[in-house]
């Protein structure tokens, strides 16, 4: 049986972090959750996701906060969660090490395209790291 790819989804919102995990988890992923910026880092450590869906604005620690810290020590990919208003948050992001963003609203197809880029990108530099 395959393995089914884990996804950590940091958000402040529970309506979006439920739509989430909904929908991704119809689309073959497990995932998991995490309500603000300390827990997604527990989330990390505990279940060390092949991916995560990071908000930029989320209480306790935000999203830049947070892809700091796992730069630190992690290459694991991480796509960005951004408001309209949020949009030059986005340079900090991706200086810090982020693959990826996507703006809220977002069309669930889109995030899932990116997803599977990301792994498939993962994967391959994973098999050419191990060979």
């Amino acid at each position: 049986m395959e393995r089914r790819p884990c996804l950590l989804v940091a958000d402040d919102e529970k309506e979006i972090r439920n739509f989430l995990k909904r929908a991704l988890e119809s689309g073959g992923y497990n995932v998991v959750l995490a309500p603000n910026g300390r827990e997604a880092l527990a989330m990390y450590q505990e279940h060390k996701p092949d991916l995560i869906i990071l908000d930029i604005m989320m209480p306790e620690l935000s999203g830049l906060e947070v892809l700091s810290i796992l730069r630190q020590n992690s290459n694991v990919p991480v796509i960005m969660l951004t408001g309209k208003s949020e949009v030059t948050a986005l340079d900090t992001a991706l200086g810090l090490g982020a693959d990826d963003f996507v703006q809220k609203p977002f069309h669930m197809r889109e995030l899932v395209s990116r997803i599977k880029a990301k792994l498939r990108r993962t994967a391959r530099d994973d098999s050419v790291l191990s060979e």
